[in-house]
């Protein structure tokens, strides 16, 4: 029984065959009869043939020049330029790389779930060189045809860095599953790197927009308008119609579906690199203070505080929230003069919000620094009033308690002989 065969006749099957036993050969076969092959042709795309089989592989190009939303693709060789010229360290810092060593990539597959069970019937990519954006995209014509897919697919990939958009989760787990069914008949899948566009764009609009789908943040965030597109949730249906048919009409949908898929990845790297590089003017306060959170988080804190001190000085809510964190990183810094003005601009101007851990931090400076105990009193009696009237305390990045709390106010009182 031929490989082929086995592919088909165990294609729900979990467990892999081992030891096949059969020979490949990158041979063409001519005498494979192909349904509707002008049709394939019509909208570029040609057979691969592999091992008696085949898959199709689809070239398109644009031109550099070719604008994507709010960017021309050029603009990606302006962004990795920065990123080497920068010494922020991050996770989608493209420093060390060139434009061409990003491989922008989605599938399409016959189910959203995960397992062998779940197909990938189309592998889309997008390379930016010197010339022009050339996107490749791989398509299964049947489930016997995975070995002539990946070999079509891993033949001759070069590249360095994966971006995609949840496919850390997603996209290169199930290319890792189904190419564990084929792995002895395939090269190998190489070693990536891997930007994820999904977390940072959670991270900047996930409470500007009702969801952060891609073609969600296309249209909001990149102003890209899809014309006669293709659901993606259509596509799976599509697929099995064509299993029934062979006639690739609505394929042709779903192949341009993933094509703007794989073009808005480009057109996204650039733009959350702009805003990450501060390098934006459309930087909203919320993504400025976003980034300086994240910049934070990943100990860039000259990086951070730069940009918490933008958004402080604007008149947005994010403000107070900068001003609090600036607090806090010149607590953290020792530097407890700058700290203590920060903590009460934050008492001060904030009447709307009850800010029980900006109290506390002030009575300790009082305290323990500038040994001010009756300043300190008032403002921890203040953080127990505030407490009594949330009757919860805000979680306190040094785990402080109502107990705690209480002692504060005693300790405090016999320094300062207020009984």
């Amino acid at each position: 029984m031929s490989l082929k065969d086995k592919l088909n006749r165990h294609k729900k099957n979990i467990v892999r065959e081992e030891n096949v036993g059969a020979t490949f050969s990158s041979e063409i076969n001519l005498s494979l009869e192909i349904p509707y092959l002008e049709k394939w042709n019509s909208f570029d795309a040609e057979p691969y043939y592999f091992d008696g089989s085949y898959c199709f592989v689809r070239r398109v190009k644009y031109p550099l020049s070719y604008k994507h939303g709010l960017y021309r693709f050029e603009e990606l060789e302006t962004i990795v330029t920065d990123w080497n010229e920068s010494v922020t360290e991050h996770p989608l810092s493209s420093r060390g790389f060139q434009s061409d060593q990003l491989f922008f990539f989605d599938t399409e597959t016959t189910g959203l779930g995960g397992g062998a069970g779940n197909t990938i019937f189309l592998l889309g990519q997008a390379v930016v060189k010197n010339d022009c954006v050339e996107v490749i995209q791989h398509f299964l014509p049947n489930p016997g045809a995975e070995v002539a897919l990946y070999q079509s697919f891993l033949e001759k990939i070069d590249y360095t860095t994966l971006v995609t958009y949840n496919g850390k989760s997603f996209d290169w787990p199930q290319v890792k599953t189904r190419h564990t069914l084929v792995r002895e008949h395939v090269p190998r899948l190489p070693e990536f790197g891997h930007f994820d566009l999904y977390h940072p764009s959670r991270r900047l609009w996930k409470n500007k927009l009702d969801s952060v789908r891609l073609s969600n943040v296309e249209k909001e965030i990149l102003s890209i308008q899809r014309e006669g597109d293709v659901p993606g949730y259509l596509a799976p249906m599509l697929y099995f119609d064509f299993l029934q048919s062979q006639d690739p009409e609505g394929i042709q949908g779903v192949l341009h579906h993933n094509e703007i898929d794989v073009l808005s990845l480009i057109s996204l790297y650039i733009h959350l690199s702009k805003h990450l590089l501060n390098k934006s003017k459309q930087s909203t306060s919320t993504e400025k203070y976003e980034i300086a959170r994240w910049y934070n988080v990943l100990g860039e804190v000259n990086v951070a505080e730069s940009m918490y001190q933008n958004v402080s000085i604007t008149e947005t809510d994010e403000a107070i929230k900068a001003k609090l964190e600036l607090a806090y990183l010149y607590k953290k810094k020792k530097d407890h003069k700058t700290a203590l003005t920060y903590f009460l601009d934050v008492i001060n101007n904030d009447k709307e919000h009850f800010h029980t851990d900006a109290a506390i931090e002030i009575a300790k400076i009082y305290e323990h620094h500038e040994k001010d105990y009756d300043k300190a009193l008032d403002f921890a009696l203040i953080a127990k009033n505030i407490y009594k009237s949330q009757k919860s305390l805000p979680s306190d990045p040094n785990g402080y308690k109502k107990e705690d709390l209480d002692k504060r106010i005693n300790r405090i009182r016999r320094k300062s002989g207020n009984k």
